[in-house]
């Protein structure tokens, strides 16, 4: 099995809304390979307390840490900088991982648009294609399935996306009209939400989801210390087949 790990940057509002973008990143890994990861990510946690004074309890959470940091405005703004980029390094170095990415421009969509259910709609169809045809680096099953950990959001849109998708899923066909009625029968359970706070796994997520929204809209800090393409030191570990036009891999819609 591979567990898809998700967090989000920006909002779904069309009106009113302080950004154009919204963002999903999803981190995969399989179950063989979860401890490894899970004990690389705390080694390196107890690394960015040594260098940084970051605490292993203290929670990564990118637009606070940069902008609402709070206690942890003890650690100067270009060292959390700083810090969130080692965090970009490590992944990109961590084996058999791949990171899965959508961003959703809102700009000039019809008031209908729900910018919610396409994000997510896409991100469970690209882990659900890369599953099918067996794209994900290191090892596997004879047969493997999916299950969505997420970050706390509408739990109950997402369940009934996820639920609707496993019965009536249509594919629009390549070079034709028409779809294809191709239901997600590879993603098991609903989603499992977790708080960012108690899982390091989202909290890596995170860091790639504030930065994949920098790379469309980056703020005035991270233009400044030149930050606007971070996003692109996780390419040895982006999911570049989940999209044809973007040589990142990231979906855009």
């Amino acid at each position: 099995m591979y567990l898809l790990y998700v967090d989000e940057s920006g909002d779904t509002g069309l009106t009113g809304s302080p950004t154009n973008y919204f963002a999903l990143s999803g981190f995969v890994v399989h179950e063989l390979r979860w401890h490894a990861t899970l004990e690389s990510i705390m080694q390196f946690r107890r690394d960015l307390r040594r260098r940084y004074g970051l605490k292993l309890r203290e929670e990564i959470h990118s637009a606070e840490m940069l902008h609402k940091p709070g206690k942890l405005s003890r650690i100067a703004k270009s060292l959390r900088l700083r810090l969130l980029r080692d965090i970009l390094d490590f992944q990109a170095n961590l084996p058999d991982v791949n990171i899965i990415n959508v961003i959703v421009n809102k700009t000039n969509k019809p008031p209908d648009y729900d910018v919610f259910e396409t994000a997510w709609e896409t991100m469970i169809q690209r882990f659900h294609n890369t599953l099918s045809y067996r794209n994900f680096p290191g090892p596997q099953n004879p047969q493997d399935n999916g299950l969505l950990v997420v970050d706390k959001t509408e739990v109950k849109r997402l369940r009934d996306l996820r639920r609707r998708m496993g019965r009536f899923n249509p594919v629009p066909n390549l070079g034709a009209p028409g779809y294809r009625p191709i239901p997600v029968t590879t993603i098991v359970e609903d989603a499992v939400h977790r708080d960012s706070l108690h899982s390091f796994f989202i909290q890596m997520v995170d860091v790639n989801a504030y930065f994949l929204m920098q790379k469309y809209a980056p703020c005035k800090y991270i233009k400044k210390q030149g930050g606007k393409n971070y996003f692109d030191r996780l390419l040895p570990v982006l999911c570049t087949v989940a999209s044809r036009t973007n040589v990142l891999g990231i979906v855009e819609r």
